[in-house]
């Protein structure tokens, strides 16, 4: 099992928030932290330990008066370490091959892709023609209805139709090179992982998966392990002391890979 560091930007700032607490309007959501350091300087503290395939996602629309700063400090984590983290947010065709040049080693998609609540099978052409396999990420980032997981798109405030399966990944695979699923309902919180999503995606023997969502102690990671069967990979927001939180990378770090 890896650890995958992460940059989550809003209103240009370096943050960590509820993940579904978010709201376009008014570009609000409740802040768990909140840095006073750019995106390079993490950047850097992920280059100097060689911590790659980490994901940098902005969390304003493009639309927003903040995007223009999000993008801004997404750009300085890139051109910081260069080919060393994926970048999400907003991503479609006219935008991925930026992103691409500016130092993304992948783009991240969700809304374009899940569109209007079903997978739509032309943008994700369109999507794949620029990017090609190997440097698309699916994120299939999802909450939890009626006892089953669905895709959530736009910033993880709508339920699309499509339910994260180990059906919907064989579907997805073949175009991407790498799943990175966030577990939106407990995002954020630190009170413990979704189980049942980790046991389902430890299951599933195809591409990389990268689950976030819940993770507050050691012990959360040793299940994480165990339920992913060491497939499943992790990254960890507002748990980690780099963002206010009691876990110590080092000791992250160590779990991950003991």
């Amino acid at each position: 099992m890896e650890f995958r560091p992460c940059i989550d930007i809003h209103n240009g700032k370096i943050k960590q928030i509820v993940g579904g607490s978010l709201q376009d309007e008014r570009n609000q959501a409740v802040e768990n932290f909140v840095s006073s350091q750019d995106g390079a300087a993490f950047a850097s503290y992920y280059k100097e330990r060689d911590l790659k395939g980490g994901h940098i996602i902005l969390l304003n629309p493009a639309g927003s008066e903040f995007y223009e700063a999000t993008k801004r400090q997404a750009l300085l984590a890139l051109h910081e370490y260069p080919g060393g983290m994926q970048v999400g947010g907003g991503i479609m065709p006219e935008n991925a091959e930026y992103f691409l040049k500016e130092g993304a080693s992948h783009v991240i998609v969700t809304s374009y892709v899940f569109k209007d609540g079903r997978i739509h099978f032309q943008n994700l052409e369109k999507l794949y023609r620029v990017t090609g396999k190997e440097r698309l990420v699916l994120d299939v980032s999802c909450r939890k209805k009626d006892g089953e997981y669905y895709v959530v798109t736009d910033r993880w405030q709508k339920f699309t139709k499509e339910k994260v399966t180990p059906q919907l990944l064989d579907t997805l695979a073949g175009y991407a090179d790498e799943f990175l699923v966030h577990a939106v309902d407990v995002e954020g919180k630190a009170s413990g992982i979704e189980k049942d999503l980790v046991k389902m995606l430890g299951t599933w023997q195809g591409i990389p998966v990268t689950y976030a969502g819940g993770v507050g102690s050691l012990e959360d990671i040793q299940k994480l392990k165990e339920l992913g069967k060491g497939r499943v990979n992790v990254t960890i927001g507002s748990a980690l002391d780099l963002f206010g939180g009691k876990l110590a990378l080092e000791q992250v770090l160590s779990a991950c890979r003991g």
